[in-house]
């Protein structure tokens, strides 16, 4: 061991090193979740093991150190946390122990279970749809799917929006015309999420009105036309690539390729 690395603090970060989180994923699921109907019990389609190894997969596609991961099933979800006190007690204090930064839970959260949980567990919560979300915006390259990661991350945004800062409840005057006074900080964040959205949903109309000239094109030179459709990590990229010798990106990594890819 070198003097440097000797003297340095556990938690300091070399200039030049990329920080990795440390995450715990959490496999929450509801008794009767992925359940078929029908007379008698419930037919599971997935244990909850496999459900949280794709979990961590999802999780490890961001780029993430999965230091622990767990899988119970719930007979009571809460309304507050999605989870009970005891779960939470015990959550908290593998994060402190494992100094996690980062928790996932493998489940659809309210905007208010996430924040109540990110303030008992003093760590940042993502659940599912954030998980994925993140992964998208990393794996988007074409300016179709980099617009449509950004619409849904907004959309994402726009319902998790709150009143989290003191100063959001101070009103800026007593009329209530757009951007003037009158408009709380709180109205002013939604506005200008909403003029976000409404812009990037016009540069997709755009840009799908040009995807269609290009479909029309095709069908007028009568070209027979094949698609590619798989679950994520099936393969799909590495069998493209053999067929048409393409080099699109293949690697066993869930939503390796997000793009749709025409040869």
């Amino acid at each position: 061991m070198n003097g440097e690395a000797a003297g340095r603090h556990p938690d300091e970060v070399p200039a030049g090193e990329k920080t990795v989180a440390r995450c715990i994923v959490v496999g929450a699921y509801a008794a009767d979740s992925d359940s078929g109907g029908g007379a008698g019990a419930p037919i599971r389609i997935r244990d909850n093991a496999a459900r949280l190894s794709e979990a961590v997969s999802l999780a490890l596609a961001i780029g993430v150190e999965v230091v622990h991961s767990e899988a119970y099933t719930l007979k009571v979800l809460r309304s507050a946390t999605y989870i009970g006190t005891g779960r939470i007690d015990d959550l908290k204090q593998k994060v402190a122990d494992m100094a996690v930064t980062l928790v996932i839970f493998d489940t659809t959260l309210t905007p208010s279970q996430q924040r109540n949980l990110e303030r008992a567990l003093d760590a940042k919560v993502l659940d599912r749809t954030g998980l994925i979300l993140e992964i998208f915006g990393e794996r988007a390259r074409t300016r179709e799917g980099q617009l449509q990661v950004d619409y849904a991350h907004l959309m994402y945004q726009k319902s998790r929006l709150v009143r989290s800062w003191t100063h959001l409840e101070r009103q800026r005057g007593s009329l209530g015309f757009i951007g003037g006074p009158g408009e709380t900080q709180i109205e002013a964040d939604r506005r200008q999420l909403q003029e976000r959205i409404s812009r990037i949903a016009k540069e997709l109309e755009t840009v799908r009105r040009t995807r269609g000239l290009h479909r029309g094109r095709r069908k007028r030179t009568q070209t027979p036309v094949v698609a590619l459709v798989g679950y994520t990590n099936a393969g799909k990229s590495t069998l493209f690539n053999r067929l048409s010798g393409a080099h699109v990106f293949a690697k066993d990594l869930l939503f390796a390729t997000l793009d749709p890819t025409a040869r």
